[in-house]
């Protein structure tokens, strides 16, 4: 009888923890894998295929800003991708509704409201804003705050526009 209550109590356990970290990822915080090149040198600065599971950046994304939609310019941003939902990219805000971003493809966009302009840091290798236009604010899943892996980079993510991406 006691096998049985031991592994009774630790389904119950299991279980309960398992609620509570489903709750948590799902409303406060998670911490994802960043695939791919488009943020280098902000996640995946070394990107040597060989090592690609050891090396590629993980990181915390905070969902409490989704409350009330607050971004800034220079956020970095978990979004799902406007031609399949399924799909998840990770990219800087570059402009908030109401600016003017001028592109190669378009003359001028003003952004309009609800929506914001997202480009990755490596724009050679960026499927972003400059190719899907504006993107609802409602896809955005969450803010990224912090890489926790690999340990040597560990530390904040700085909220940063950088020159080449400065709105029109």
């Amino acid at each position: 009888m006691g096998t049985v209550n031991f592994i009774w109590n630790l389904t119950k356990n299991y279980f309960t923890f398992g609620l509570i970290g489903l709750a948590v990822s799902d409303r406060y915080a998670s911490i994802v894998p960043v695939g791919g090149i488009s943020m280098s040198p902000t996640f995946n600065p070394h990107d040597d295929s060989s090592m690609r599971a050891l090396t590629r950046d993980f990181v915390v994304v905070e969902k409490l800003c989704l409350e009330k939609y607050k971004f800034s310019l220079g956020d970095v941003v978990v979004f799902s991708s406007p031609t399949n939902h399924k799909e998840k990219n990770i990219k800087r805000i570059t402009a908030l509704p109401g600016d003017l971003v001028s592109t190669p493809h378009y003359d001028a966009v003003v952004i309009p409201e609800g929506h914001c302009w997202v480009e990755g840091d490596n724009q050679a290798w960026s499927l972003d804003s400059r190719s899907f236009g504006p993107i609802p604010l409602g896809l955005v899943r969450g803010r990224v705050t912090h890489v926790v892996w690999p340990p040597h980079r560990v530390g904040k993510v700085e909220r940063m526009t950088p020159k080449s991406l400065t709105p029109f």
